[in-house]
């Protein structure tokens, strides 16, 4: 069978294959299509073994696709460390798994891998593998059959590896009974805030402090570095003045897409059908259209005659009997004749004769409901999203040179914009963060800007896509270096900061001795608590998180019972919990699934354990500086 597959397939699963195929856990679709100098400088060492910036800015850039498909991408998240770190632990993890499976001599025969492949439900018709599908599937996606085996073997045995250590995370019965108890379990509980903003006034802040605080911390009271900038955009809009749509490439694109144009729009109507029958000599067709031509005047002579006539002559027989009407319908619904002609009438009008492959018919629109979708209406939407679309198609042939005269001529902007008519235009003084803003919330063309080669060498930064189809590139005209704030400016501001750590201590220490006289059964004046609400681990009922995480860790051993927690932003927290209820869900269902989630939560701990011995036993180091550095998120 391995053999069978092998003669057929045609490279690696594509990315859209990959995402339904891929066994969980292992880390695959990393294609090696980035080259250039940098590229193959170690982000990290496992074990002796790199892992290269080309294979990280590929990885991160997967991730960015996926997140972007599922409306999830935010490129001001994608920037940040904790991003990065994710993406390079992942491959840290497979490349420590892949040793580990080498040096554990884990295999997959050819067998089990032939079995597994033609087991996939994407290969798969009428409950089948079907080598048919097989073919297409992997010629749409350019297969090579070395790549699709040693990817598949590999998910299989980084799958057989993690599920040894997954079925270590077993528990029995009795505790995942006590478990379900406890993640089920209800607490009656209220809280009460003392709250740091009523002891702001308490607060006292010496001048001697305020000074002191300003000299330890002088460093990080900053004026920020400030760029003064020109830059030149690209955008697909700066193309639409350039574009032409005439009117016969609108009725061309509305007539060759006229299902998409349907909208909500309905229209009833009746008719008068007067047959010629299938393959109908001239002198059949003539009588049949002296017939209804006979209908059609009587019909203008007195209009209120149509539902008699169509009684009586219609050889439409579904509809004759209710007078010709056909009910409501949309576009798509009648042949094309037909509904050429209602669709261009008005309510109470009667058409000319319609001559369609039935027959000749009248027709008497009475009903219009829902949008207009008639060319004429739509003649100006469907024009400027044919310009966009030439202007979209313009800007994707322009964007390459665009790209290479702002590198090439990185003296200038100017060649760029001469070679298609952009403007270079100017900013104001911009810090990192406020650049970031101006330019679409986009970190990475602040980063080039403040890049030695940029700044120093005053050079213009790459051409960056800040937004769909819109390009930009820019170049330093003036800069500021970071200067510490005066004492007078910020002073004001840390007497207020001072002030309120001040309070937040006062706060604290009320609450401190608040919970200490409630443990001992006293009552305390001047403590608010808020009606009391159940809680359940799922169902805060408007608690907070902080208040819901401090109520289930409340020891409930004697009821009631009390905690506090000091909240620098807000004060200190005090929960009272009143009781507490067990409850087992009691559909069988709902139990089987609580017990599989725990398994699950179980097994997932024996594996993020795992994982980490396996770093712990191999000697891993990180280049920070590449990392952090990394222009993978362009």
């Amino acid at each position: 069978m391995l053999d069978r597959i092998r003669t057929v397939a045609k490279g690696w699963v594509g990315k859209a294959l990959l995402a339904l195929i891929t066994i969980p856990f292992a880390l695959f679709g990393i294609d090696s299509y980035l080259s250039g100098a940098g590229h193959n400088v170690a982000v990290a060492k496992v074990a002796g073994n790199n892992i290269s910036v080309q294979e990280y800015d590929n990885a991160l850039k997967n991730m960015r696709n996926r997140l972007q498909s599922e409306g999830k991408f935010d490129p001001a998240q994608l920037d940040g460390p904790e991003v990065k770190s994710l993406v390079l632990n992942q491959l840290i993890n497979k490349q420590l798994l892949n040793d580990e499976i080498k040096q554990a001599k884990f295999a997959i025969s050819d067998v089990q891998l032939a079995t597994y492949i033609t087991g996939m439900p994407e290969f798969q018709k009428d409950g089948k593998f079907s080598q048919e599908l097989y073919d297409q599937t992997l010629a749409q996606n350019q297969l090579t059959p070395t790549k699709f085996e040693a990817g598949m073997r590999a998910d299989m045995l980084v799958q057989q590896a993690q599920n040894g250590i997954a079925r270590l995370g077993f528990i029995s019965n009795a505790r995942l009974d006590s478990a379900i108890k406890l993640a089920n379990q209800q607490r009656v509980v209220t809280v009460a805030e003392i709250k740091t903003k009523d002891f702001v006034d308490q607060a006292t802040v010496t001048p001697e402090e305020v000074k002191a605080y300003y000299e330890q911390h002088k460093s990080k009271l900053m004026v920020p570095e400030q760029v003064k900038l020109e830059f030149l955009s690209m955008s697909s809009v700066d193309f639409m003045r350039k574009v032409n749509v005439d009117d016969a490439e609108v009725k061309k694109y509305y007539d060759e897409n006229a299902s998409k144009f349907s909208g909500n729009e309905q229209r009833r109507a009746s008719h008068i059908l007067i047959g010629f029958g299938v393959s109908a000599t001239a002198q059949q067709k003539q009588q049949a259209k002296a017939k209804a031509t006979e209908i059609l005047a009587a019909i203008k002579k007195n209009p209120n005659s149509f539902e008699a006539l169509a009684i009586k002559n219609s050889q439409d027989p579904g509809s004759a009997v209710k007078g010709g009407d056909l009910g409501s319908f949309g576009r798509g619904a009648m042949v094309k004749p037909f509904e050429d002609a209602v669709f261009s009438m008005k309510v109470d009008q009667v058409s000319d004769l319609v001559e369609s492959e039935f027959g000749y018919h009248i027709i008497k629109v009475t009903e219009i409901r829902g949008a207009s979708t008639d060319f004429n209406s739509l003649k100006p939407q469907i024009k400027g999203d044919l310009m966009f679309q030439k202007a979209q198609e313009e800007f994707a042939k322009q964007a390459e040179t665009f790209s290479n005269l702002v590198y090439e001529q990185s003296g200038s902007l100017q060649p760029a914009a001469k070679s298609y008519g952009g403007e270079v235009q100017k900013s104001d003084w911009l810090s990192r963060e406020s650049g970031a803003k101006f330019f679409k919330n986009n970190q990475k063309i602040m980063g080039l800007i403040f890049s030695d080669e940029v700044l120093k060498d005053h050079r213009n930064t790459e051409a960056v896509e800040i937004s769909p189809n819109n390009l930009v590139a820019a170049r330093v005209l003036d800069y500021k270096p970071a200067t510490p704030r005066s004492f007078d400016e910020v002073k004001a501001g840390i007497e207020s900061l001072l002030k309120l750590e001040a309070a937040a201590k006062l706060a604290k220490s009320k609450g401190e001795a608040a919970l200490q006289s409630l443990r001992e059964g006293k009552e305390v004046a001047g403590i608010e608590w808020i009606p009391q609400v159940t809680i359940d681990r799922k169902t805060a009922q408007g608690l907070t998180e902080l208040a819901m995480n401090l109520a289930f860790k409340t020891n409930v051993a004697k009821l009631p019972a009390y905690s506090g927690l000091a909240d620098s932003k807000q004060g200190y927290l005090l929960v009272k919990v009143i009781k507490v209820e067990a409850a087992i869900p009691k559909e069988e269902d709902a139990q089987k699934l609580a017990k599989r989630e725990l398994n699950a939560a179980l097994a997932a701990e024996y594996l993020a354990a795992y994982k980490q011995s396996l770093r712990e036993k191999a000697k891993v180091t990180v280049n920070e500086k590449i990392l952090l550095g990394s222009t993978a998120n362009n």
